[in-house]
């Protein structure tokens, strides 16, 4: 009801975590040295299934175990409150103490968002090279820490740090990767859920909905696509 299943399991090769309801099934990677891992919830309400697969060569997998659950969320922003393996951070975590820092002045959730977006968006230097690594490999997983320590990173740690900092102060934020532009780059970014309005030329976010906040093209000055919120398709949500 948390919005959250956590998995743990040991093997000498690779291990999927898969999240399967009747909307869609979500395939993670989980540690094989039996690190506890948490997942999100991320379909609503339902029958769940979840999956330990085990790899057997190439990109086949056998099942190990699985577990079904209905699952009744004790609210629809129960999975983009807390940490997960794509947005990791506890109470100690470098993001969340910075995170305090820059929302100790706001008055209201529009202003923490503000402050946070902004400064990842002025802070954060795209990483071209590391982005070139990353084209020929899959399975990468953004550390939010590390991310505000060099200051640099690809979009996908642009939205965990972003992400990670806005939950910690309780902000509903999903992290999203999808297509965007004419060309259809695949890309990621956040949204997020607030009680207030903030509006300014890269960013536009309304009460009560989720409003898409691209940090990413704001730090880059794509403030064409990010002003406007358009051009981008919706694939996974974390």
């Amino acid at each position: 009801e948390q919005g959250w299943v956590a998995a743990a399991a040991t093997s000498s090769v690779r291990l999927k975590f898969q999240v399967i309801t009747d909307a869609a099934t979500y395939n993670y990677d989980l540690p094989n040295d039996g690190t506890l891992t948490i997942f999100p919830l991320n379909m609503g309400d339902g029958t769940y299934t979840f999956r330990i697969m085990q790899n057997t060569e190439g990109n086949s997998y056998v099942e190990l175990t699985s577990e079904r659950a209905t699952v009744i969320l004790e609210s629809e922003f129960a999975p983009y409150l807390m940490p997960g393996q794509f947005c990791a951070y506890t109470e100690t975590s470098a993001c969340v103490a910075k995170a305090r820092e820059l929302t100790a002045s706001a008055t209201n959730e529009a202003e923490a968002v503000a402050a946070i977006c902004t400064w990842v968006a002025s802070n954060v230097s795209y990483d071209n090279q590391k982005a070139k690594v990353l084209m020929s490999t899959t399975g990468y997983i953004p550390d939010p820490d590390d991310t505000l320590s060099t200051r640099t990173g690809i979009c996908f740690d642009f939205a965990s740090l972003s992400a990670a900092m806005l939950r910690s102060m309780g902000i509903p934020t999903k992290i999203l990767t999808g297509y965007v532009g004419t060309n259809q780059v695949y890309h990621a970014w956040i949204m997020v859920y607030i009680d207030g309005t903030w509006q300014t030329a890269k960013f536009s976010v309304s009460p009560n909905t989720w409003s898409r906040c691209d940090v990413t093209f704001a730090s880059t000055g794509a403030t064409a696509t990010v002003g406007s919120g358009s051009g981008y398709t919706d694939r996974y949500t974390y």
